[in-house]
C-alpha cells in the first residue's frame, strides 16, 4: 500500500515545501498521514490512523526502531525549538527504541529521548523527556524537562520543575514492561512489511508454526508476562506496594473470614517472598486466589524498628481487589494506629477523648449541641437535633447519656459552635450504633512546656496556631520578621516590612508582633520565618486579614512549665495538647488527622492550589514549600496556603522522600 506523504504547505513562516523523509526499512500504514518536514529513521513502525504533521512547528525527527501506535498525533507550535541529539534545531525530537503509545499527543517544542515510554493519552508539551523514562497512561507533562530514568504513574500532572526533579526512578518491572512492548512491535513491524510480499509468506507462515512452542515456553519466563498476567491489583495499591519496597520493607500477609474480621481475629497468611514489584504481586494475587471469599490485608513491616508501618486491605469478600483508595492505617512508633486519610470514618474526634474535646470546646467559650441520626438518615446526613446544653462538663455527659438511652440505636454527636461567629467549629460522633458512647478519661487540653520564666504572657490578639509556630521557630533558632499590605498591595504581592524584630525572647517577639497587628489592623499582616546564618526565609504565614476580629472569649488558658514546676499562662485561640496535637478553624478533623498520619509515617508534606480554570484542565500549581515535620509547622504553612488561595482549589500532597514518590493526593478546600 502506498504511504501517504505529503509536503508542508506554504505559509507566511515556512515555504520551503519540505516533505517527509522515511527510511526504506521503516513503515508507515497507509491510513496515516506525514505532512511537512518529518524525518523517520530505520525500522521505524507508525500504526494505522497516526498523525504527524510538520506543518506549523518543523522539523520533526524519530529515531531508529522507534514506534508510533494507533491515534498518536504529532505537532508543534511555530515558535520553540528544541536542541536534537545531532545539536540540530527540531521542533520535535523522539529517540531511538522509544514508543508512542495508542492516542498520545506529543506537541513541540518537545523532546523524547532514547528508549522512552509514553502511555495512552499521555501529552508532552514544551517539555523534555529524558533517556529511559517511562510515562504510563493519561499523564501530562509539560513546561518542564524530567531527568533520565524516571518513573511517571498514571494520571500525573507534572507541571513544575519541583515535581519533575521528585519523581521515581524506574524500576527494572518497568523495564521489562516498555521492552516488551518494543519486541511486540517490532514483531508487527516485521509483519506489515511482509504481509505485502507475497513471497515471503509462506516461509513465514512454516517458521511461526514451529516456532510456537518455543515461544510458548519463553513467554513462561517473561517478568513482564508474569505481571501481565497478574493484573488484578489496583494502582494505588501497586504504589503504595512499590513505596514499601523501596523503604526496604517486608511484606506480609493476613486473612480473616466475615466473623473473624468482626473481632479483629486476622490468621497469618505468611511473609511474600522475593523483593521485586513483580514477584511481590505474583504472589500476592495467588494469596488473594487462595482466600478469595475472605478478608486479605497487606502488612508493611520495618525490619530494623520490628514494627508495623502500613496495613492495606487489599480484598473484601465478594468484591474484586479494591480499585479505589487503599483502606490504610499508618502506625506510630508506640504502636498506636491512626488513619491515613485513605478512609475516613465521618468523626471530627482527633484525640478519641470524648470528654477531653468538650471540656476543650468548652473553654473556648463555645456553644455546645447534640444532634442523632438513625442508619438510613446518617447515609443522608439527615441529622435530627436534640438541643442545646448548658453547663459544665458534667452536665454535658449527662444530656449525652440521656440521648443514648434514648436513641440507642441511632448515631449521635456534638457539636462545637462559635457564639460570635455562628459558625460550626467542630463535629465529633460520640455513639455510632452498637456500639454505645464513646469512652474517654480527660488528659486535660492544657499542656505543660518551658520558656524559663515565671511570668505570664499574652498574646491576646495571636491566634493559637500563630503562637505555636512562633515558639516553634525561635527554639529552632530562626529570628522572626513581620511584613503588611493593604488590598491592593495584596493583590500584586507587593509587602512592606514592619519594624525588624532583633529580640529571640519569646515575649518580646509576640509584643512586636501584636504592635504590628495594631499598626496595620485594616491591612494584611504576615509573620516571616528567618534563617539568619542561611539568609533565606524558612516560612511565613498570614496572621492578620482585613476585618479579622479578635474574639477574647474564645481564648483558652494553658499552663506551661520549665520542668522546675514554675507555670506560665498563655491565652490561645485554639488548644494545643502536648505539642502535638492541634486543632484548626480552617481546617477539617479528616484533614488534621491525615496530617498526623502523614508526619507519624515521615512522609513530607508539601501543598499546590489550581483556579477553577486551572482545576478543569489539572495544572496544579505549587505554594511555598513546608520544610518542617513538625505538626504546628505544618498546619500553620497549610493554612497559609489556604488563606492565600482563599477562591481556589488547595489540595496536600503526602510525599514519601526516599522512594521519591507521591503516596497520596487530597482536595483540603475548594472554593
Amino acid at each position: 500500500m502506498p504511504v501517504r506523504t505529503k509536503a508542508a504547505p506554504p505559509t507566511p513562516w515556512s515555504s520551503n515545501l519540505a516533505e517527509p523523509n522515511v527510511h526504506e526499512s521503516a513503515y508507515v500504514h497507509s491510513f496515516s498521514r506525514l505532512i511537512g518536514d518529518v524525518r523517520v529513521g530505520a525500522n521505524v513502525f507508525v500504526a494505522p490512523g497516526s498523525s504527524i504533521r510538520a506543518d506549523e512547528g518543523t522539523p520533526f525527527y524519530i529515531g531508529d526502531s522507534t514506534n508510533i501506535q494507533d491515534g498518536v498525533v504529532i505537532h508543534g507550535l511555530e515558535k520553540g525549538r528544541v536542541i536534537g541529539d545531532d545539536s540540530n534545531e527540531y521542533s520535535v525530537w523522539i529517540g531511538e527504541n522509544t514508543c508512542i503509545t495508542h492516542m498520545a499527543l506529543i506537541h513541540g517544542p518537545a523532546y523524547v529521548g532514547d528508549e522512552c515510554f509514553i502511555g495512552f493519552r499521555s501529552t508532552v508539551f514544551n517539555a523534555k523527556v529524558g533517556d529511559g523514562c517511562i510515562v504510563m497512561m493519561h499523564a501530562l507533562i509539560q513546561d518542564v524537562e524530567i531527568p533520565p530514568g524516571k518513573y511517571i504513574p498514571s494520571g500525573a500532572i507534572i507541571t513544575n520543575q519541583q515535581q519533575a526533579d521528585r519523581l521515581p526512578d524506574v524500576q527494572d518491572s518497568d523495564r521489562d514492561f516498555a521492552h516488551h512492548v518494543v519486541e511486540i512491535n517490532e514483531a508487527l513491524l516485521a509483519g506489515y512489511q511482509c504481509i505485502e510480499d507475497s513471497s515471503c509468506m509462506t516461509p513465514l507462515a512454516k517458521s511461526l508454526t514451529s516456532s510456537d512452542q518455543s515461544s510458548t515456553e519463553a513467554a513462561k519466563d517473561n517478568n513482564y508476562m508474569n505481571l501481565v498476567g497478574n493484573m488484578t491489583l489496583s494502582t494505588d495499591i501497586r504504589t503504595q506496594l512499590r513505596s514499601l519496597l523501596a523503604q526496604g520493607c517486608t511484606i506480609t500477609t493476613e486473612h480473616a473470614n466475615k466473623r473473624r474480621f468482626k473481632t479483629k481475629s486476622w490468621l497469618d497468611g505468611g511473609r511474600l517472598a522475593g523483593t521485586r514489584e513483580d514477584q511481590v504481586v505474583a504472589e500476592l494475587n495467588r494469596i488473594l486466589q487462595e482466600n478469595s471469599g475472605e478478608y486479605v490485608k497487606l502488612v508493611g513491616v520495618d525490619p530494623n524498628a520490628k514494627r508495623r508501618v502500613a496495613e492495606i486491605i487489599v480484598q473484601r469478600p465478594g468484591e474484586a481487589p479494591i480499585q479505589g483508595k487503599a483502606n490504610t492505617s499508618y502506625r506510630n512508633g508506640n504502636g498506636n494506629s491512626n488513619g491515613n486519610g485513605f478512609a475516613h470514618n465521618g468523626s471530627a474526634n482527633l484525640s478519641g477523648d470524648v470528654s477531653g474535646q468538650i471540656r476543650s470546646l468548652l473553654s473556648q467559650g463555645c456553644n455546645i449541641g447534640i444532634e442523632h441520626a438513625s442508619k438510613r438518615r446518617f447515609k443522608t446526613k439527615s441529622w435530627l437535633t436534640a438541643g442545646q446544653v448548658s453547663g459544665g462538663i458534667n452536665q454535658v455527659m449527662g444530656k449525652i447519656e440521656a440521648i443514648a438511652a434514648k436513641h440507642p440505636q441511632d448515631y449521635i454527636r456534638i457539636i462545637g459552635a462559635d457564639p460570635n461567629t455562628k459558625t460550626r467549629i467542630a463535629e465529633v460522633i460520640v455513639q455510632r450504633p452498637g456500639t454505645g458512647i464513646v469512652a474517654g478519661s480527660s488528659n486535660g487540653s492544657s499542656s505543660s512546656y518551658s520558656n524559663g520564666n515565671g511570668n505570664v504572657t499574652s498574646g491576646g490578639r495571636l491566634s493559637a496556631k500563630t503562637l505555636e509556630a512562633v515558639r516553634s521557630l525561635l527554639s529552632a533558632g530562626y529570628k522572626i520578621g513581620t511584613e503588611h499590605a493593604t488590598k491592593r498591595r495584596f493583590k500584586t504581592k507587593s509587602w512592606q516590612s514592619c519594624s525588624p524584630i532583633e529580640s529571640s525572647r519569646e515575649s518580646e517577639v509576640i509584643a512586636a508582633l501584636e504592635a504590628c497587628l495594631a499598626e496595620h489592623s485594616g491591612e494584611y499582616v504576615r509573620m516571616i520565618g528567618i534563617d539568619a546564618a542561611a539568609k533565606r526565609r524558612v516560612s511565613d504565614s498570614i496572621i492578620q486579614r482585613p476585618g479579622d476580629v479578635v474574639a477574647a472569649k474564645q481564648a483558652t488558658v494553658a499552663s506551661y512549665s520549665n520542668g522546675n514546676g514554675n507555670g506560665n499562662s498563655k491565652s490561645y485561640g485554639n488548644a494545643y495538647s502536648n505539642g502535638h496535637s492541634a486543632t484548626s478553624n480552617s481546617l477539617s478533623s479528616e484533614v488534621l488527622k491525615e496530617v498526623r498520619s502523614l508526619l507519624s509515617a515521615g512522609y513530607q508534606l508539601s501543598t499546590e492550589h489550581a483556579s477553577k480554570r486551572r482545576f478543569k484542565s489539572k495544572s496544579w500549581q505549587s505554594c511555598a514549600p513546608i520544610a518542617s515535620s513538625r505538626e504546628g509547622d505544618v498546619i500553620s504553612a497549610l493554612e497559609a496556603c489556604l488563606a492565600e488561595h482563599s477562591g481556589e482549589y488547595v489540595r496536600m500532597i503526602g510525599v514519601d522522600t526516599a522512594a521519591k514518590r507521591r503516596i497520596s493526593e487530597t482536595i483540603i478546600q475548594r472554593p
